[in-house]
């Protein structure tokens, strides 16, 4: 957190990460066309937010995109604020999911957090069904985890595993697991209060898929999600933008004190 504070100390700092909000996904060049320093410089600066956990890079190619996460500022929601007034730690939850639905040009969805735990603890939270189930709000997912494999959900405890068309892309046990993502189902349908002809284009979307990256860090593990493959203006990110951050905070705190976050958080 000392980090986190020493990162946001620097007006320089700060606007780089006012221009991640603004437009996320961005290459270093690009943000140096935006900054009236050097190239040197702004490798610096990008350098510390990225230690801090404010920034995250995912490679594309040759480039190598830089996103805001905002992660670490629920951190310091939670450890100076939320002792004092819940009222605050809410709108600094508002603001953390409007800086994840900030509009982008690349539309993806990257959050990046810390746990406490090793990566064969990390990597059973994400493909045992009665792990899943915990963090998940009662959903449970079951895979045989291997490339080309389907992904099957269990809404709830007692109900039949169902396919979604989810398949596993990429499984490298302790370091990175990627699947497809579902489309919306008719019981979402039902639970926004969408139409027949909202819950049909919502429905028609492309398939997106998601990532997960594990690396060790020191005696926690570096987890970053990626979930892209969306059209601009997907309904689907903006689901997947709110439901990561509570799920994920959910799983840190399972890892670290043996209980997911209250349903309701």
């Amino acid at each position: 957190m000392d980090e986190v504070f020493r990162a946001l100390a620097d007006p320089s700092r700060r606007r780089l990460l006012d221009l991640l909000n603004a437009r996320n996904g961005q290459t270093l060049r690009e943000l140096c066309g935006e900054l009236d320093m050097s190239r040197q410089a702004v490798t610096k600066h990008l350098a510390v937010l990225e230690s801090a956990g404010l920034v995250a890079t995912v490679r594309r190619g040759r480039n190598k995109l830089h996103y805001l996460n905002a992660a670490p500022i629920n951190d310091i929601a939670e450890r100076w604020i939320g002792r004092y007034d819940r009222d605050r730690v809410r709108a600094l939850g508002d603001l953390k999911r409007s800086l994840e639905d900030g509009p982008m040009d690349k539309p993806s969805f990257v959050y990046t957090t810390y746990i406490r735990t090793t990566p064969e603890r990390l990597w059973q939270a994400l493909i045992d069904p009665e792990f899943t189930r915990r963090y998940w709000g009662g959903t449970a997912l079951r895979s045989d985890w291997r490339a080309g494999s389907p992904v099957l959900w269990q809404m709830r405890p007692g109900e039949e595993f169902r396919d979604l068309g989810q398949v596993v892309l990429e499984s490298d046990p302790y370091r990175r697991l990627s699947y497809t993502w579902h489309h919306f189902q008719p019981e979402h349908a039902e639970m926004f209060g969408w139409t027949r002809e909202e819950f049909a284009e919502y429905a028609a979307e492309p398939r997106s898929k998601v990532t997960f990256e594990l690396e060790p860090a020191g005696e926690a593990v570096r987890l970053t999600v990626i979930h892209d493959g969306f059209e601009p203006g997907s309904m689907m990110l903006q689901a997947v933008s709110q439901g990561w951050p509570a799920l994920l905070s959910s799983l840190k705190t399972l890892l670290e004190t043996g209980e997911p976050l209250p349903a309701e958080v």
